[in-house]
Order: structure tokens, then C-alpha cells, then sequence
């Protein structure tokens, strides 16, 4: 049996939870993501404008 791929009982006991929580994981990843991208591209800016570089 393969570590990483899920069993059909896995799929079957996933596919029980409720919808609100499914939707709940989505949306976490979700913000999440979008959390670390605003991160990421305020360092950019912080670093560009450090280095002389301005955005208008």
C-alpha cells in the first residue's frame, strides 16, 4: 500500500463530515493564502523602498 494515497475508507469517512466543515477547512486555506501573499508582497515593497525604489 502507497503512504501517501488515501484509502477508499479515508474518502468515504472525508465525504461524511459536514458540509460547513469542509467549506470551513476551504475558506482557512483560503485567507491563509491570500495572509501569506499580502506578507510576502509587503516585504517586497518594504525592500524596494529601502533600496530607493518608490511605487509612484
Amino acid at each position: 500500500m502507497m503512504a501517501g494515497k488515501p484509502t477508499l475508507q479515508e474518502i468515504e469517512a472525508a465525504e461524511k463530515k459536514p458540509l460547513w466543515q469542509r467549506l470551513g477547512w476551504l475558506a482557512m486555506i483560503w485567507t491563509g493564502s491570500v495572509v501569506a501573499l499580502f506578507i510576502v508582497a509587503s516585504l517586497m515593497r518594504m525592500f524596494m523602498n529601502a533600496a530607493g525604489l518608490s511605487t509612484h
